[in-house]
C-alpha cells in the first residue's frame, strides 16, 4: 500500500546532533594545539570529507543543487544528507542521508537513546555513559507521504532487528524518492504516540537553530527515561 500524500505544518520540530558535530569547531580542533595547525588538518581532512565532496558535486545519490548554502546552520543541515550510516537509516540508504527529526522532544530524545544503549550493549559496556546531543529545531511546511494510519503500515515500522528491520522501509523510500517525494511522517517506533519527520529535501529543512544542549546517562540494558536527561549549559 502506497502512503498518501499530505500537507503537514511542523514548528520546533528536534533533530539530536551529538555535540562534537556542532557549529562551534571541528572534531579537528582537539589534535591540533594552534589555530593555523587547525587550518592545514581541515584541509587535509576536506581531500576525504563527504560532506565537502558533495558540496562539489562529487557524493553519488545528492547533487550539489540540493544542498543549503549560505543560510544559518546549512553545514549542519548538508551532513545529514552526505554522511549517511553505512547501513543507513529506517527512511534511507547508505547511498544517501535524510534529516530526521521528531515531532516532540521526549520523541527525539527515545530515538537517539534506544540507539545509544544498543552501541553500549553492542560493545558490552557495562558502566554508565554520558553522551551530550545538541537539539537543533527546524520548522516544516510541505507535502509528506504520511505513514501515520493506525496499523496500517507495520511492514516499514518494526523494531529489530537493526538494521535488519530497514529493509522494506528503505525500498519504499527509495521508490518515493524516485518519484519525487520530500518524505515522509511516521509513528516513531521507539516513543509510544510520538510522530517523526524524514526529510528527504535539504531545501525543506527551514529555520534551522539550536536550542539547547542535552546530557544522557544512559546504560546497557537499562530502560530509558526521559529523567535520564538533563540540560546543559552551551559554550560561549
Amino acid at each position: 500500500m502506497t502512503p498518501t500524500v499530505r500537507t503537514f505544518s511542523f514548528a520546533d520540530t528536534h533533530r539530536l546532533i551529538p555535540s562534537k558535530f556542532s557549529e562551534e569547531g571541528t572534531v579537528l580542533a582537539r589534535a591540533a594545539g594552534r589555530d593555523e595547525d587547525v587550518d592545514l588538518l581541515v584541509e587535509l581532512d576536506g581531500a576525504t570529507n563527504e560532506r565537502l565532496l558533495g558540496q562539489q558535486g562529487l557524493v553519488h545519490g545528492v547533487s550539489v543543487f540540493e544542498l543549503l548554502y549560505d543560510v544559518p546552520y546549512a553545514r549542519i543541515v548538508n551532513a545529514a544528507f552526505l554522511h549517511p550510516a553505512p547501513f543507513g537509516g529506517r527512511f534511507n540508504s547508505g547511498e544517501r542521508g535524510a534529516w530526521y527529526a521528531g515531532v516532540e522532544l521526549t520523541t527525539a530524545m527515545a530515538e537517539v537513546a534506544t540507539h545509544k544503549i544498543r552501541q553500549l550493549e553492542d560493545v558490552d559496556w557495562p558502566e554508565e555513559e554520558a553522551a551530550t546531543y545538541d537539539d537543533y529545531l527546524a520548522d516544516f511546511e510541505a507535502e509528506f507521504h504520511d505513514l501515520t494510519g493506525r496499523g496500517k503500515f507495520k511492514e516499514y515500522l518494526e523494531p529489530e532487528p537493526v538494521p535488519g528491520c530497514y529493509a522494506a522501509s528503505q525500498a519504499l523510500a527509495l521508490e518515493l524518492l524516485s518519484k519525487g517525494s520530500n518524505g515522509v511522517v511516521y509513528p516513531s517506533v521507539r516513543a509510544s504516540g510520538g510522530r517523526c519527520v524524514a526529510c528527504f529535501r535539504p531545501a525543506l529543512v527551514y529555520h534551522v537553530r539550536r536550542r539547547a544542549r542535552l546530557e544522557f546517562r544512559l546504560k546497557a540494558g537499562r530502560v530509558f527515561n526521559a529523567r535520564d536527561v538533563m540540560e546543559v549549559a552551551l559554550p560561549e
